[in-house]
């Protein structure tokens, strides 16, 4: 376990940037997005995931439901990962695997 990310597959890189400032630049809509997300998204991840699927929907709306369904998706590999497939949140997973 490192520092308090708990058990996680997620990597872990160190940064040369300000992680607050970065924050503090991304669009007001996208702030607060990511204050309630449940990974611990880096402000440049979002911010790139948010334009690609904002070029692809044309939609902010749109734009920030990709980023949930992006989210959902690496949450259930981050499950599988950590717990296995036993875990409640991957029943039903498997056939669609």
């Amino acid at each position: 376990m490192s520092g308090n990310r708990g058990a996680t597959s997620l990597k872990s890189k160190r940064r040369s940037t300000n992680p607050m400032q970065d924050y503090d630049s991304l669009p007001k809509e996208l702030r607060e997005w990511t204050a309630q997300a449940m990974l611990p998204w880096r402000a440049r991840s979002v911010h790139s995931a948010y334009r690609k699927a904002l070029a692809r929907t044309g939609d902010p709306v749109a734009a920030l439901a990709e980023l949930d369904r992006l989210q959902r998706e690496k949450v259930a590999r981050d499950t599988r990962a950590v717990w296995g497939d036993a875990h409640p949140n991957c029943a039903g997973q498997q056939a669609r695997a």
